[in-house]
C-alpha cells in the first residue's frame, strides 16, 4: 500500500508533512534514482504553479534530483499539462509539477511524470516509497557527477504553440467574445494568449497570482464568477480552468455552467460524426451523470467507469485504445494530443464545434438533460476518529435507508476524497428533492459519526 501517494500525487498543508522540504528532497532523490536511465545524461523537468510554497519545494527537489547527478530544467508557474509534453519533448526521465490542482494556497503537492509523459503507476510511486524508505546510502553521486540547473525560456512559447495546433486547421475564432477564468493558476499567461492568437476578443479574470489567491473564489471550483463575468461582458461563453489547468469548465451566453459531462457529451458524438472517436465509447468515472451515460447509449457509445483520479481514467484509456475520457469536474483526457487532462486543448475542441455549427453556445453545449445529483462534502475529523466513519452501522443504516428512497432509477456514492480531507457523499436520481433529502440524511450522519469518534 501507498503511503505518501494519493489519487493525485502527493499532497497536504505546505510546511507540514508530508509537503515539506525535507520529504521532497527524499522524493526527488528516490525518483531521481528509480528513472535514471543507463545512458549518463539525466534529466529531470520541473514546473508548478503560483503558490507561496512552490519556491520552497522547487529548492528542495531540486537539491534531491542534483545530489543523485540527474540535470534540471526549471520551467516555473506552468500547466500541468505543459509540463507532461516537455518532458516528452525534452526527452526527459521524469516530470515533476508542483501544484495542489484546484486546493487553496495552504495546500500544495508533487505529480509525477514518466518519461512518456504519463502519470505513475500504483507500482512505480510503491518502487519510490520503498526507495524512500530503505535510504540513499551509497547511491548518493559524486562531487563530479552532481546534477546542473538551467531556466528554460521558451517554455511558454512551446506550449502555446502545441495548444493552438490542436485546434482544426482552417478555423478561427474571429468574431467571439470568450471570458477566460485563469484562477490565478498556471494558465495565467499561456490560456489568454491562446485564445487571442486564435482571434477570439478575450477578457481575462483571475490573472493576477500573489502566491495566496490562486483558486480563491474563481477558477473550475468556483463557477460562479465565471458565469456572472460572462454576463457583466456579454460573452458568447466563458472558460475557467483550476489551478494547474488541467481541468476546465464553460458557461454559455446565458451564463449557465456546462460542466465535464456536457462537454465529453458533446465531443464524443463530435468524434464519432467525423469517425475519429476510437473504441466505441467513452472513459468517465463513477461520478460521472447517468444522463450521459444514456446519451451515449442513444449514440450507440458505451461509457466505462473507473475510480474517482484522471489517472485512472488515462489507464482504463490505453488499456481499451479510447481516445477520449474525463472526468465530471472538468478533468478532459485527448489522448490524440495530450497524455494527462488538458483544460485548454479540451476548449479548442468545443469552440471547434461552436464554430462550425453557428449556434449559440447555449444551443451547442446543452447536449443531454442530466440527472439531479447532489454532492455534499464531510470534513473529516482527526485520522482515527474518521477511520471507520462509514463502517459505522448507524451510517450503513443511513447508506440503506437512502437506496431504498432512491430506488432502481438512482444510486449513491460515498467515498473519502484522495485530494481533501473529506468524505465525498453523492446521490443521484429522478427526484432532486429526495435526492437532497438522502445526501443530506447521510452526509449528517457521517459527522455525527466523526463527532462522536473524536470525544
Amino acid at each position: 500500500m501507498r503511503k505518501l501517494f494519493g489519487t493525485d500525487g502527493i499532497r497536504g498543508t505546505a510546511n507540514s508533512e508530508p509537503i515539506t522540504a525535507v520529504t521532497a528532497l527524499a522524493v526527488a532523490q528516490a525518483a531521481g534514482l528509480e528513472f535514471q536511465r543507463s545512458d549518463p545524461h539525466h534529466l529531470v523537468v520541473v514546473g508548478k504553479d503560483t503558490r507561496l510554497s512552490g519556491y520552497l519545494l522547487e529548492s528542495a527537489l531540486t537539491a534531491g534530483f542534483v545530489s543523485v547527478g540527474m540535470d534540471v530544467v526549471l520551467l516555473g508557474p506552468l500547466p500541468t499539462p505543459a509540463v507532461a509534453m516537455l518532458t516528452r519533448s525534452l526527452r526527459a526521465d521524469l516530470g515533476v509539477v508542483i501544484s495542489a490542482s484546484h486546493n487553496p494556497y495552504q495546500d500544495n503537492g508533487i505529480k509525477l511524470f514518466g518519461p512518456d509523459g504519463y502519470k505513475l503507476s500504483d507500482a512505480a510511486e510503491q518502487a519510490i516509497e520503498a526507495r524512500m524508505a530503505r535510504g540513499t546510502d551509497g547511491e548518493l553521486a559524486p562531487s563530479e557527477r552532481l546534477g546542473q540547473v538551467q531556466r528554460l525560456e521558451d517554455q511558454l512559447g512551446r506550449y502555446i504553440e502545441f495548444v493552438k495546433n490542436s485546434f482544426p486547421r482552417g478555423l478561427r475564432l474571429d468574431g467571439l467574445k470568450i471570458v477566460v477564468d485563469c484562477a490565478n493558476g498556471a494558465a495565467y499567461r499561456v490560456a489568454p494568449t491562446v485564445f487571442y492568437e486564435l482571434g477570439a476578443e478575450v477578457v481575462p479574470v483571475a490573472v493576477e497570482p500573489d502566491g495566496f489567491n490562486i483558486n480563491r473564489d474563481c477558477g473550475a471550483t468556483a463557477p460562479g464568477k465565471l458565469c456572472q463575468a460572462v454576463l457583466d461582458h456579454g460573452a458568447d461563453l466563458g472558460i475557467a480552468l483550476d489551478g494547474d489547468a488541467d481541468r476546465m469548465v464553460m458557461a454559455d451566453e446565458r451564463g449557465r455552467l456546462v460542466d465535464g459531462d456536457q462537454i465529453l457529451g458533446l465531443i464524443a458524438h463530435s468524434w464519432r460524426e467525423a469517425g475519429i472517436l476510437k473504441g466505441g465509447g467513452i472513459v468517465g468515472t463513477v461520478m460521472a451523470n447517468l444522463g450521459l451515460e444514456r446519451y451515449l447509449a442513444g449514440l450507440g457509445l458505451e461509457l466505462l467507469r473507473t475510480p474517482v483520479g484522471d489517472r485512472y481514467v488515462v489507464e482504463r484509456m490505453r488499456e481499451g485504445g479510447y481516445n477520449l475520457g474525463g472526468e465530471q469536474s472538468g478533468h478532459i483526457v485527448l489522448s490524440d494530443y495530450t497524455t494527462t487532462g488538458d483544460g485548454l486543448i479540451a476548449a479548442l475542441q468545443v469552440l471547434a464545434v461552436l464554430v462550425q455549427d453557428g449556434g449559440k453556445a447555449s444551443q451547442v453545449t446543452r447536449v443531454f438533460e442530466p440527472l439531479p445529483q447532489v454532492l455534499k462534502n464531510v470534513p473529516l475529523g482527526d485520522a482515527g476518529a474518521s477511520g471507520d466513519a462509514l463502517g459505522d452501522a448507524a451510517v450503513r443504516e443511513a447508506v440503506a435507508a437512502g437506496e431504498r428512497a432512491l430506488g432502481q432509477g438512482g444510486r449513491l456514492l460515498i467515498r473519502k476524497s484522495g485530494t481533501e480531507p473529506v468524505v465525498r457523499v453523492m446521490g443521484e436520481g429522478e427526484d432532486e428533492k429526495t435526492v437532497g433529502e438522502v445526501v443530506e440524511n447521510i452526509a449528517r450522519t457521517i459527522a455525527r459519526t466523526i463527532a462522536k469518534a473524536a470525544g
